[in-house]
């Protein structure tokens, strides 16, 4: 039987997942998603394979959970670090920040990439698990058009776009040939330039 590295059974458990997740977080970044596999992971993580897939029985399993994460981080800096009473254009622009440093703090293949790794029904739950930064974006383009700052013909369609936009850095970052300030500043004046945010 493993060892206990914690007080309790469930904390064991805990911490052994968030090395797990934090290991597919290094291996991601060095190799890409799709060649990382179960033997990598565990290997990474320190356990065995029989350890690993009592977490996660399949791939797909460890690929929504990390994906999940991710996205909680987003939404997490987003609510600490938006200032209050910001406008539409500096939500977005806070937005598209963060976006860009999870991409870099948590590297994570394009929908793509996971499309192609998690097959047609574990991509549906991924598009559940990322819906709630999306919304986020629907909701600053909705407040922008409201005030008058942003002219939109589709919230929902310029939403997939924007996201597009900023998944278009995603290699540039992750090389390290542009910076998360930089790239920010590139990714929002493209974006208010497009939707009549900036004069």
């Amino acid at each position: 039987m493993p060892r206990i590295s914690a007080a309790t059974i469930g904390e064991h458990r805990t911490l052994t997942r968030d090395r797990i997740l934090q290991a597919v977080s290094r291996l991601s970044r060095v190799h890409g998603i799709d060649a990382i596999s179960m033997t990598d992971v565990a290997g990474e993580a320190g356990i065995t394979r029989t350890v690993l897939y009592n977490y996660f029985p399949d791939k797909a399993a460890l690929l929504l959970a990390f994906t999940e994460q991710v996205t909680q981080y987003f939404i997490d800096s987003y609510e600490q670090e938006l200032p209050g009473g910001a406008s539409p254009a500096d939500r977005l622009r806070a937005f598209v920040r963060l976006q860009l440093a999870g991409l870099l703090a948590h590297p994570h293949p394009g929908a793509a990439d996971l499309g192609a790794a998690l097959g047609p029904d574990a991509y549906q739950q991924l598009a559940e698990h990322v819906a709630p930064m999306q919304r986020i974006l629907v909701e600053i383009l909705e407040s922008g058009v409201e005030s008058g700052d942003f002219r939109v013909l589709d919230v929902q369609a310029t939403a997939r776009m924007i996201l597009a936009v900023v998944g278009a850095e995603r290699v540039p970052l992750i090389s390290g040939s542009v910076t998360v300030d930089r790239a920010g500043e590139l990714v929002s004046e493209f974006v208010l330039r497009a939707i009549g945010g900036l004069a």
